[in-house]
Formats: structure tokens, C-alpha cells, sequence
């Protein structure tokens, strides 16, 4: 009696070569889709990457150059104190007004305008009798190089791009599953359409069914990338 029903389909069971045939053009649209949105995430993951290298090339390039001038400001500043010395025999006065005629207003003229500020805010903090001073005038928060806060913007900028080119590749990754998936409904629907037995086409077919609904469902979580 089933293998009568089996070589003689009735009913619904006529139908499955039409599922058939609506699952795999659904599969295979919904294949083309995972394949064009891998490759959106797969592009925009190599620009966000490229983005994150030259950011932080550049941030290492203004990183050397705040270390040069600190290193400039810092001999600048020894021998600027040996000359106040040497002029007024103290190593450092309360204030300091600058004579160009004298060694320590050349070398005053000479500092760079980031390091002045600095300078004489630490004069101000009367270091020679408060223990309490700040060590230096590179330790004052007036001194600022605009080059270090510069590195500091490109890093940051560039942690930004690789945390973006990361979600990005693994969004790529999610899409290339997808794609895994609809190949299995094609799969379980050309070996549907080949087997005589109509029990064993429904199960491949509903087999194919399911995973193309969980794959449908999968992907209308994930963002979509046009551009």
C-alpha cells in the first residue's frame, strides 16, 4: 500500500517538484545576496585596516616629532639655566625678563613658544624654595606639544578603524555562513528532486525548507553595506 502511494503521488505530495523549484530560486537569490554583502564587508574591512596603518604611521611620525622638540626644549632649558646662572648667580630667579644683549635672552628667543607658557608658570611656583614645586617645567600642565596631541588623535582615530575593520571582516565571515547555508538547501533540493520515493523528497525538501527559513531569519538580523 506505501509503495503504491509512493510510485503514485496524490494530493500535496504533486506539488513538491513546484517547492522544489521555489526553494531553490529563493536559495539561490538569497546565495547571491550573502555573496554581494561578504564582499561589501570584505572591502570596507581592508579600507577600515588600510585606515588604522596610516593613521598609526602617521601617529608615530608626530610622536617622533614631539620627542625631538622635547629634546630640543630640554637642552635649550639646561644651558638657558647655566647662562641665568652665570649672569645673575642664582640658578633660578622668581622671574625672568629676557635681555637680548645678555647669553640667556639669545637662548630665551630661541625656546620654542610651546615651552615659554610652560616655563614661567614653573618660575611662578618659586621652585628654588618650595619643595613642593613641580620638578620642572616639563612637568607643568602648561607644557603642551601639539605634535603629541596630535599622535595621541591619530591612535585613537586609528584604534577606532581597526575595531571597525574587526566588526566588519566578522560580518563578512557571518555572510560567507549564510552562503554555507543556502548551499545546503540547494544541496538537499537537488537530492530531493532525484530520489523515487515520495517520503524521502518530502524530508529532503522539508529539510531544505527549514534551512532556508533559519537562514531568511539569520540573515534579516545583520546590517546590510551598499556603498
Amino acid at each position: 500500500m506505501d509503495d503504491a502511494q509512493d510510485d503514485h503521488p496524490t494530493g500535496w505530495h504533486r506539488h513538491l517538484e513546484l517547492v522544489a523549484t521555489i526553494l531553490l530560486a529563493v536559495a539561490t537569490v538569497t546565495t547571491a545576496w550573502s555573496a554581494f554583502q561578504s564582499s561589501k564587508w570584505g572591502g570596507y574591512s581592508t579600507a577600515s585596516y588600510s585606515a588604522a596603518t596610516a593613521g598609526r604611521t602617521l601617529s608615530n611620525r608626530s610622536a617622533t616629532l614631539a620627542g625631538q622638540q622635547t629634546i630640543i626644549d630640554v637642552t635649550l632649558f639646561t644651558d638657558w639655566l647655566a647662562a641665568v646662572n652665570e649672569e645673575q648667580g642664582q640658578v633660578l630667579p622668581p622671574s625672568y625678563v629676557p635681555d637680548p644683549t645678555t647669553y640667556s635672552g639669545f637662548l630665551y628667543e630661541r625656546f620654542r613658544p610651546e615651552f615659554r607658557p610652560a616655563l614661567h608658570a614653573w618660575l611662578a611656583e618659586d621652585p628654588a624654595t618650595d619643595p613642593d614645586a613641580p620638578p620642572s617645567p616639563f612637568a607643568m600642565d602648561e607644557y603642551v606639544l601639539a605634535a603629541a596631541q596630535e599622535s595621541q588623535r591619530l591612535e585613537s582615530s586609528a584604534d577606532a578603524s581597526a575595531t571597525i575593520a574587526r566588526e566588519a571582516n566578522q560580518r563578512k565571515d557571518n555572510y560567507v555562513l549564510a552562503t554555507v547555508m543556502c548551499a545546503s538547501v540547494l544541496f538537499f533540493c537537488g537530492i530531493g528532486g532525484k530520489l523515487s520515493s515520495v517520503r524521502s523528497r518530502t524530508a529532503m525538501i522539508a529539510l531544505a525548507g527549514v534551512f532556508l527559513l533559519a537562514t531568511i531569519g539569520v540573515l534579516a538580523t545583520y546590517p546590510v553595506r551598499f556603498g
